[in-house]
């Protein structure tokens, strides 16, 4: 189905009045303004250095923080903004609430480095712990995945609504991380029929899932709230779920480990038993 541009509905509501679907195009509209930015560093390249945590940052991370953050300024000013490298600057908002923003500016800053063209801009709107607007956008392959009441994928000008997939009966495919191999991931995938497996970068694993390329990802390596929540956002919008291992809510907004999360799986369905 074929939806045309994404744009313009989205910015005519006020903030307070704005359903999920239009606060999802607002962010695609502002993640789709960053991707361009950090497309132009990628273009002519730069080079990376490592964080306190020993993660690596590059001037792409930086320029499409920037720009998310003003735009978001000006969209939802009373929304307080989580992102990750003025996190890791220790820069965060004084009270974080019920409802706040996560943005990762470049997820999959090792996908950058290595020029696969894996890597995502990500933002989500959280609410009561729950990621319930968000996008996934691939600057590099120039496709947008967004999730509020719905989910859509735009590729190649084409927009359509995605949905999960139920279980095939020969088995799951599951999806595996390219950068960050989890032997618990392995353990946990043990205890299943898993028909077949792939390999993804950022949060374009959640999004495999969500358009019924996959049916499950677990994730027991360390990770950051605003790794998955866009992520999150649009697989629960197309049908899925993201669940502790042991089958409880997967929440957000834990200021107190300074947004750290636990282990995960994102599940096509339900969580197979």
């Amino acid at each position: 189905m074929n939806r045309g541009p994404i744009v313009s509905h989205s910015m005519q509501a006020a903030p307070e009045t704005m359903s999920h679907d239009d606060l999802a195009h607002a962010f695609a509209d502002i993640a789709r303004e960053a991707g361009a930015a950090i497309m132009q560093i990628y273009a002519r390249g730069c080079a990376a250095r490592m964080k306190e945590d020993r993660s690596p940052v590059t001037e792409a991370d930086e320029v499409a923080e920037a720009i998310i953050l003003e735009r978001l300024a000006k969209l939802v000013p009373d929304v307080p903004v989580v992102a990750e490298e003025c996190a890791a600057k220790g820069v965060l908002p004084d009270n974080v609430g019920t409802r706040f923003i996560l943005v990762d500016p470049l997820d999959g800053t090792k996908e950058f480095i290595n020029r696969n063209g894996e890597f995502t801009v990500n933002i989500a709107l959280i609410e009561n712990g729950r990621p319930v607007a968000g996008c996934v956008f691939a600057p590099a392959v120039d496709t947008l995945y967004a999730g509020g009441d719905t989910a859509w994928r735009v590729q190649n000008g084409v927009t359509s609504e995605i949905a999960t997939r139920d279980y095939p009966s020969e088995g799951l495919t599951a999806l595996c991380s390219r950068s960050h191999p989890d032997p618990k991931s392995e353990a946990f995938l043990a205890n299943y029929t898993i028909a077949d497996r792939s390999e993804a970068g950022s949060s374009l694993k959640f999004c495999r899932v969500a358009e019924g390329a996959a049916d499950v990802y677990p994730r027991f390596g360390p990770t950051m709230e605003w790794d998955v929540a866009a992520g999150h956002a649009v697989l629960s919008a197309a049908g899925g779920t993201v669940l502790m291992p042991g089958g409880a809510p997967f929440t957000y907004g834990k200021t107190e480990s300074g947004f750290k999360n636990v282990a995960f799986v994102a599940w096509g369905q339900d969580e197979l038993k």
